[in-house]
């Protein structure tokens, strides 16, 4: 009898864990993703993407069987989990896993969510599945991490393992919900590493098709879901084989044994970071740095130029192409830039040190900001390049016009394990990213719930708390 393969084993961990639960640390954990992602989704209603999302679903109709937030009626599951999703992950302010750089909640919950509403499942097996979701997600994208290399296989090659990786993942928390056995859950992990994409281009140049990466991974693993529930098959080799997941995007860099280490024994999804600022996570660091030499009265006037320090992978990322870094064409794209972060948090910003507002377009062609960034110069830092990817370390010198030169190193960032936000400061985030939409009160009761979803009833209680039309606002 030959080894069970990796998409067997997957399938395995999947139905013991619908068995047997996560455990209460585990789905405590599972609703500090939930919150984050409701959040971030209410902040991201009147995007333009969502609004083009919207349109979309809308115009395909079909059998109501899910929610959208923010738009009255139902939706098929995959319509509701393709608003989701992009819903989660435009506003950039969407949790990360290191050293795989994923977003693993943007596409797992709302695919969740979407799935759980449609089989009627309880808050226990929806926060159960997002547990596994996140799990099989994290570890796809470690398996595409190369050690030699410093980095993610797949994000040296351009492809958006969030979206690759999301959509097996996602299609492992769908295949629970929908209650297929381990036969049936592989054959849904197969049919969706077929259906996984996204390139990362768009945060190099332009463009606001990233901000949908998430919304058609969770799309891809409702639809793979279903299929096999009605008999489409997937090959049981689909991640390791020789023309399998791994192999086509990262080749003989991939470690597929990666996937399956301890799998059931080591948790990975207590270790995911919550962002505190909505921006692309190679900035925060530096964003930090900032805030600090801000805090020892640095003021931008008397700056004569600032040194922001990083690993050479993040600064292809951050401060490339230089030009249109240091003036970037809307609000959107500031967000992936390392010379605006650093002078907005400088200047000065909102909510837990940057927020919303100053990704705004407005504020991206704000002069002042657009001169102290103009300043900034980004170069590779050693001590930084030996931390990344376990960290997103920076290191930002300022050299003021009365000849002093200050410097602030950020190693451990904030929102991790080595540097958490509190529970207090998780609830603002969602309390400031609702503030458009919600009454503080109502937002507070959101909270409230979805840190109680594992108890009976919770989930339909928190249903009912999400049925706000999007141009509600809060007086």
């Amino acid at each position: 009898m030959s080894a069970p393969t990796i998409v067997e084993r997957l399938a395995d961990f999947a139905v013991t864990v619908r068995l047997n639960g996560v455990g209460t640390e585990l789905r405590r954990d599972a609703t500090r993703r939930v919150l984050d992602v409701l959040g971030n989704s209410f902040a991201a209603l009147h995007t333009p993407a969502a609004a083009a999302v919207r349109a979309l679903v809308l115009e395909w109709a079909g059998t109501p069987q899910a929610t959208a937030l923010g738009q009255p009626g139902g939706f098929p599951a995959a319509s509701a989990a393709l608003l989701g999703g992009t819903l989660a992950h435009a506003m950039d302010f969407d949790d990360t896993h290191l050293p795989s750089v994923l977003h693993p909640s943007a596409t797992v919950v709302p695919t969740a969510l979407a799935v759980a509403q449609a089989t009627d499942a309880s808050g226990a097996e929806l926060l159960d599945a997002i547990a596994v979701g996140v799990e099989v997600t994290v570890r796809l994208g470690m398996a595409g991490y190369d050690r030699e290399l410093g980095n993610s296989v797949f994000f040296e090659r351009g492809q958006h393992a969030t979206a690759i990786c999301g959509a097996v993942g996602g299609a492992a928390a769908a295949a629970m919900l929908y209650d297929l056995d381990a036969n049936g859950i592989a054959h849904a992990l197969g049919i969706a590493s077929s259906m996984g994409s996204g390139l990362l281009e768009a945060n190099r140049t332009g463009g606001t098709v990233k901000r949908v990466h998430c919304g058609w991974a969770a799309h891809a693993a409702v639809t793979a879901a279903g299929l096999a529930r009605h008999g489409l098959t997937g090959p049981p080799t689909v991640i390791e084989g020789r023309f399998g997941l791994l192999q086509a995007f990262c080749g003989d860099h991939a470690t597929p044994d990666v996937v399956t280490a301890e799998l059931g024994e080591r948790w990975e999804l207590p270790g995911v970071f919550f962002k505190p600022y909505p921006c692309n996570h190679f900035t925060h660091a530096g964003i930090d740095a900032a805030l600090r030499l801000r805090a020892r009265g640095v003021h931008a006037d008397e700056v004569d130029s600032l040194i922001l320090g990083a690993p050479t992978p993040v600064l292809r990322t951050i401060a490339e192409p230089i030009d249109h870094k240091r003036r970037p064409e809307s609000g959107y794209h500031a967000a992936f830039s390392g010379p605006y972060t650093v002078a907005a948090a400088l200047l000065g910003g909102g909510g837990l040190g940057l927020f919303h507002e100053d990704f705004t377009d407005a504020m991206a062609a704000d002069p002042q900001r657009l001169a102290l960034a103009a300043k900034v110069e980004c170069v590779p830092d050693a001590r930084a390049e030996q931390i990344f990817p376990f960290q997103f370390p920076a290191v930002l010198t300022a050299r003021l016009r009365d000849g002093r030169t200050l410097t602030e190193r950020v190693d451990v960032n904030r929102g991790g394990p080595g540097n958490p936000l509190s529970a207090s400061e998780l609830a603002t985030k969602f309390r400031l990213n609702t503030a458009r939409t919600l009454t503080t009160a109502h937002a507070d009761a959101i909270t409230e719930t979805v840190y109680e979803l594992a108890a009976p009833g919770r989930f339909a209680a928190l249903l009912a708390l999400l049925e706000v039309n999007e141009l509600e606002v809060s007086g």
